[in-house]
């Protein structure tokens, strides 16, 4: 038995998180002759953020700047690092336990004057 459109119903859901992270959730709907389970996984990302560094070191000599990662939500977090352009450093792997805050140490060691 197949339903088409004018057979369908909607069923709208409210969902405000309040921190990111991965929230689940099932929906059981039960009727006199039929049972379904619905399983629901919302990832929740904060806001884009954007910073800018400035690092200024001797040529040959090297720099490190630790930077905080705060992880607000209620899953460990488990990041990669993507260092574009010459010269940077830093672990290619970073974990964040939930609730709390992992510095991660960007390296600056230029080979040349810039």
């Amino acid at each position: 038995l197949f339903l088409d459109r004018s057979d369908a119903v909607e069923l709208p859901i409210k969902f405000i998180p309040r921190y990111a992270g991965c929230y689940h959730c099932q929906i059981l709907l039960k009727s006199s002759c039929d049972v379904r389970v619905y399983e629901i996984e919302c990832v929740v990302n904060t806001d884009h953020a954007e910073a800018e560094l400035e690092l200024l070191t001797p040529a040959y000599q090297a720099v490190v700047q630790d930077i905080p990662i705060s992880n607000m939500s209620s899953q460990d977090w488990k990041l990669e690092a993507i260092l574009e352009g010459q010269g940077f450093y830093g672990p290619p792997l970073i974990n964040v336990g939930s609730g709390e805050t992992a510095l991660y140490p960007l390296m600056f060691k230029p080979i040349a004057e810039c």
